[in-house]
């Protein structure tokens, strides 16, 4: 017993959401009143990171030999989704007919953990495949580098804002004239709440740069929650059910601050809508060290 409780500071997990002191020792170890759902989120996790791990190492082995094509990324994605499923956490998937195959779109979404970066692959069509804006820092991932590397991503430093705008329009502009779709994140970091003025238009202007329409994602991923240590590897929670929603494509010949304001808008709503359901999601600090 005592090793076990042990585990979760040897894995740098955070106390779950919502635990109180009574619930949770100092080390993360699962006490009190709360320790049934504790005790589900460290079995969970327990189960679920070696199968995540394979999958990456699989995955990462391909990438590496530059065989890692997008019907195998969203295989992998597919891996990673039914790991989740297989450990308990529920997905509630809606808007997948918004979702045209054949031409490429920039999707805008909200940003909560890395299992969207890891499952979105898996939902959205291959063709035309999908690539993301991404901070450089994921590429130096052992393993997983070569993954998300597969991807031909948009790689961004975060250190000049100024110059990381004229590498996302850029680049962006030629995965998406390439035939590729982009996946971006406007959001400032990775967050559990959704802050409308955190959003900037940066998806925007890209479509409309690249006269392509946008497709809103508002997702709910707090399942996968952030690690003390490493914020990527953090308690993986049955209780909390996944949340994906896509919206209708937007014409992108529209003005930047108006449709900004019908993505914000999506998303916002959507949020609250699971929100009120009985699913609030805790207050936490934004993960600013990684955003994919």
């Amino acid at each position: 017993m005592i090793l076990l409780r042990s585990i979760p500071s040897w894995l740098g997990f955070r106390p779950a959401p919502g635990s109180s002191s009574h619930e949770a020792r100092a080390d993360g170890a699962p006490t009190g009143p709360g320790n049934q759902m504790s005790w589900k989120r460290l079995l969970a996790s327990l189960a679920f990171y070696p199968k995540v791990g394979l999958a990456i190492y699989k995955a990462g082995r391909k990438g590496k030999r530059h065989l890692l094509d997008a019907p195998a990324v969203a295989a992998f994605g597919g891996e990673v989704k039914r790991g989740l499923e297989s450990v308990g956490v529920r997905f509630e998937i809606t808007g997948l007919e918004h979702l045209t195959p054949g031409r490429p779109v920039v999707y805008i979404s909200n940003h909560m953990s890395v299992l969207e970066t890891l499952v979105l692959p898996a939902l959205l069509p291959v063709d035309p495949p999908c690539t993301f804006v991404i901070k450089k820092s994921l590429l130096d991932y052992p393993v997983f580098g070569h993954v998300i590397g597969a991807l031909d991503p948009i790689v961004v430093t975060r250190e000049n804002p100024r110059s990381d705008l004229v590498t996302v329009l850029i680049e962006g502009e030629k995965r998406l004239r390439g035939g590729k779709s982009v996946v971006i994140f406007p959001q400032a970091a990775r967050s559990m709440d959704f802050d409308a003025a955190t959003f900037n238009s940066l998806g925007v202007k890209l479509a409309q740069r690249a006269g392509v329409p946008i497709v809103p994602i508002a997702l709910r991923t707090d399942a996968w929650g952030l690690g003390r240590y490493v914020r990527d590897i953090g308690w993986i929670d049955p209780g909390r059910k996944v949340h994906f929603a896509f919206g209708q494509p937007i014409p992108a010949a529209k003005g930047d601050r108006q449709v900004n304001d019908e993505v914000v808008s999506f998303i916002k709503d959507r949020v609250e809508e699971w929100a009120q359901c009985g699913e609030a999601t805790a207050a936490r600090p934004a993960a600013e060290d990684h955003r994919s």
